[in-house]
This record gives C-alpha cells, structure tokens and sequence, in this order.
C-alpha cells in the first residue's frame, strides 16, 4: 500500500509514520499544498496513493482545499470512484460541521485526534486497505 500523510504538527506526523509505515511506503508532506502535488507527482508517474491522510488545519492550503483539488484531478482524469484514492480526515476539530463539510468534499473516513490505532485499523479494514493477520 503507498500512504500519504499530510501532517503540519510534528509529533501527530511522526506517530502516523510510525503507524502507517508497518502498512506500506509512507510520503510525508507538512501542508495540503505539497499534498496535492505529491499526489498529482505520484499520479503521473503512474503510482497513485492508496490512502491519503489529511489533517485540517495544515498552513498554506488546509485540509479542505486539499481535499477538494485532489477530487478535482480525479474527475479531471475521469477516475472513477472505485479508482478513487481512499482519503482519511485526521483532525482534532470533531464538530459535527466539520465531519459533514469533510464528507461532502469527498472523504471517505474521518479520525478525531488523537488518533485511536485500534478505531483507525479497524477503518482501514473497513475500506478493504488492511487483511486481519
């Protein structure tokens, strides 16, 4: 599995890369602008992410903008929503209008901070990324 992490705060970053590297080739970028260009990068070189975690509140472009530029590039390529990147809002701000404005941006989960490894694996599994072992 190849994951981006869009991830401002350090130490958020670096527990999700220690998290998710076990899953597979982790890419790490510290706002949704370089979020949206690791992800078009990856795209044209024909090795699209599998996951893409996207925090919020990132400086430069949040999380939203991201969210919404990389649902752009794909209806743009005409990738169809089995082909669609899973997308995975990871954010402290749980409030219902933020859960709602995520998901009708097109993610396709949302984890409250801090992140419970157990609730997240269990999400993956749901979207089909990770088997039981």
């Amino acid at each position: 599995m190849k994951i981006l992490i869009a991830e401002d705060d350090f130490v958020s970053r670096k527990f999700m890369l220690r998290f998710l590297s076990k899953y597979g080739e982790c890419d790490v970028t510290v706002d949704g602008e370089e979020a949206v260009e690791a992800f078009s990068m990856a795209l044209e070189s024909g090795e699209g992410y599998d996951l893409i975690c996207l925090d919020i509140m990132m400086p430069v472009v949040d999380g939203y903008q991201a969210l919404k530029s990389i649902r752009d590039i794909e209806k743009e390529k005409q990738i169809t929503e089995d082909g669609a990147v899973k997308i995975i809002m990871t954010t402290a701000l749980s409030e219902g209008k933020n859960v709602t404005k995520a998901f009708e941006l097109g993610c396709t989960a949302y984890a409250g901070k801090p992140i419970d490894q157990e609730k997240f694996e269990n999400e993956l599994r749901k979207l089909g990324l990770i088997q039981d072992s």
